[in-house]
């Protein structure tokens, strides 16, 4: 059978759904499955997905758009695109698929915010995505969910039967693994500005990320008379500006450090670097960053909600969200305990390994099977 993957949704700087399509198609690329796959993406995002043109694996490279008039391409344009490919199946990465398609289809949903956190979204994304989520679990042959967790709140959201929709857990690239090389560690923390000892935080800066939360932990962290900085990686999202208004208010900018968005190749290293990775986060759909930590043998504090239990195993330690006094507490706890700290880079690393994009690609290809036969 002939599958289509829709890769357009990919932005020039991938960070977590941009992460899901680079590294299921380029596994999907080096996997015998018996099926061959037309890639349809923007010429940047060929650039980055790095995978040559094969007999079985190959390329329809679409004018570079900006999300709105991708969306209106999606609709009005990819049906025929997708006749004239002659696919037999499209999989939509990035919640949203054609109303109407010649061939049956598949969508990955990787979190269900914008129902349960609309206010954490720009106005424009609260109006359009729950209408779209919505029509593509209608018209969709099968659905995927990063985790059981998504899955579970597609399910109660939605409206949707529990067969319909897999839970395909993600995984971190092998890049990401404890480094030694210490020209490597150098030229990394000379790159971004990295103090000798910090506590890291990776992911976007906005606000479902509970920045405000670490910030206001680590200044107590401060007031206790920790000396770590705290080094906050990713770029600047939606609201940003006040993240930055709270450092200055709390008179801590000289040791919190904002480095922007990172190279991919630098991020591995980055966390090899960090005394302690800290995610304080709200909901995550995945959140794979907390799995790319563990991987690194980096100690994890991170939040006890949605999918990260299903991550962190006994890899790290969760608080809750809005328990500030815990979230201090554990971490001061691995700064203190360097045995603890040795303890849950072992555990982390073990839990790790159960995560691989092998097993993404071979359980994404079972549920195309299953959307095929249900056509």
């Amino acid at each position: 059978m002939l599958i289509g993957i829709d890769a357009t949704a990919l932005p020039p700087k991938p960070v977590g759904a941009g992460t899901y399509i680079i590294n299921l198609i380029r596994t999907l690329a080096n996997t015998e499955c018996g099926h061959e796959f037309v890639i349809f993406a923007h010429q940047s995002g060929r650039l980055l997905l790095e995978t040559p043109q094969t007999t079985k694996f190959r390329w329809v490279t679409i004018a570079d758009k900006s999300p709105a008039k991708r969306l209106i391409w999606e609709q009005a344009v990819f049906p025929w695109i997708a006749r004239r490919e002659g696919i037999d199946l499209l999989h939509s990465l990035h919640y949203t698929r054609p109303l109407f398609l010649p061939c049956a289809s598949v969508v990955t949903f990787h979190d269900m915010t914008f129902f349960l956190f609309p206010h954490l979204h720009t106005r424009s994304k609260r109006i359009f995505f729950p209408a779209a989520i919505r029509m593509s679990a209608r018209t969709a042959g099968a659905l995927i969910a990063d985790s059981e967790s998504t899955r579970q709140d597609a399910i109660r959201v939605l409206g949707i039967s529990p067969d319909r929709i897999t839970a395909v857990p993600l995984a971190a690239a092998e890049d990401y693994r404890p480094i030694t090389d210490q020209g490597l560690l150098d030229r990394a923390r000379q790159k971004y500005g990295l103090p000798e000892n910090f506590i890291l935080y990776v992911g976007l800066v906005e606000p479902r990320k509970n920045l405000p939360a670490l910030i206001r932990s680590y200044k107590g962290m401060v007031d206790k008379g920790v000396t770590h900085h705290l080094v906050v990686v990713g770029r600047r999202g939606w609201m940003y500006e006040q993240v930055f208004q709270q450092v200055e208010a709390l008179g801590i900018s000289e040791r919190v450090h904002f480095t922007g968005y990172a190279d991919r190749e630098d991020l591995p290293v980055i966390y090899n670097l960090a005394s302690v990775f800290v995610y304080p986060t709200l909901y995550e759909g995945f959140g794979l960053p907390v799995l790319e930590a563990m991987r690194c043998g980096a100690p994890v504090v991170t939040s006890n909600v949605s999918s990260l239990p299903e991550i962190v195993g006994e890899g790290g330690l969760m608080v809750a969200p809005g328990d500030e006094a815990a979230l201090t507490g554990a971490v001061l706890r691995l700064l203190d305990e360097p045995g603890l700290r040795e303890k849950l880079s072992a555990q982390g690393l073990k839990q790790s390994a159960l995560f691989s994009w092998e097993r993404v690609a071979y359980e994404t290809v079972q549920v195309y099977e299953k959307a095929l036969r249900g056509k």
